[in-house]
């Protein structure tokens, strides 16, 4: 013990301990920031190398063992895209713009109003038509494709005198009855943690229920209302199955199955082209990595405010 312990100690003062690092808890963090890291690289592996094969040339892309960095970028891949003869890449890439932004749209204003009907409103049978909706999410829609598929194809025939089938109304006219049941369940719960004194202020106030619904629940339901809007986006940009049995028309595709089309026609071909497919791939998956970064906050409110617990 030194002079001045020992003075002090005489004293009765006590003086203050050294403060040491927890270097256990500095090692705990630091391996699960590297796990994090190499999770991050295993899952992000093969984004990073379609990537790199849409910038690569025939030969190298050919090449063993394969190369993850180009050696000279050829960012001519994706303009090639729109020259192929047999491939209509941007009409396949508009149609998946129509497609998705109509379906969006409907999805987003008639779950609302059917949630805004469930969570808002008392009216007899409204429990049992909420679990019956509910009890869809567990029917698989290969169930259904055939009377869907029948349904689209008979009654536009008898009330129109033409069928519905190899074109867009299948994919975008279901989204505007009702939007799908997560979707009025998701908008219904949030719905259901807004005060209900708000709209007996606004009934004061003259107020009628849509009113009610466009000027008050809506400005207040927006992450819910985004976080539906990023789900019906997803799920109609990426949708396979729909189009592939709706569609049979090759100008009509949506870039979905407008992709398999290519893969197809690339394999009947001499010249490789799976460059060019991984630059296709790329632009379709730009949009849905472009809202996610974009959306990513509204997303997750969206979730919370809901009530929606994992």
């Amino acid at each position: 013990m030194s002079a001045v312990e020992q003075v002090s100690t005489r004293a009765g003062v006590r003086t203050p301990e050294r403060v040491r690092p927890d270097w256990a808890r500095y090692a705990r963090r630091g391996a699960l920031y590297a796990l994090a890291t190499l999770g991050a690289i295993l899952f992000m592996g093969p984004f990073l190398f379609a990537i790199s094969g849409s910038l690569k040339s025939v030969s190298e892309i050919h090449v063993f063992p394969p190369t993850l960095v180009p050696a000279r970028p050829a960012f001519e891949n994706y303009a090639r895209l729109f020259d192929i003869p047999g491939v209509y890449f941007a009409r396949w890439y508009l149609n998946s713009i129509i497609i998705t932004v109509l379906a969006v749209i409907g999805t987003v204003l008639t779950a609302t109003a059917a949630a805004y009907g469930f969570s808002r409103f008392r009216w007899r049978g409204r429990d049992f038509c909420f679990v019956v909706l509910l009890s869809t999410l567990v029917l698989p829609e290969e169930v259904v494709i055939i009377p869907k598929f029948l349904l689209f194809h008979y009654v536009p025939l008898a009330l129109f005198g033409h069928t519905w089938i190899d074109t867009w109304f299948p994919l975008i006219v279901p989204s505007w009855f009702g939007g799908g049941a997560f979707s009025v369940f998701l908008l219904r719960q949030f719905f259901m943690q807004i005060p209900r004194d708000l709209d007996e202020a606004a009934t004061i106030d003259g107020a009628n229920s849509w009113q009610i619904l466009w000027r008050i629940l809506m400005p207040l339901a927006q992450p819910a209302l985004a976080t539906v809007a990023i789900f019906a986006f997803l799920t109609h940009w990426n949708d396979f199955f729909h189009p592939l049995i709706y569609l049979s028309t090759v100008e009509n595709f949506p870039l979905s199955v407008g992709l398999r089309w290519f893969q197809q026609t690339a394999n009947d071909q001499s010249e490789p082209r799976e460059h060019l497919l991984m630059a296709a791939s790329i632009l379709m998956v730009l949009p849905c990595v472009l809202i996610f970064f974009t959306m990513q906050r509204y997303f997750v409110r969206g979730i919370v405010m809901s009530g929606i617990k994992g």
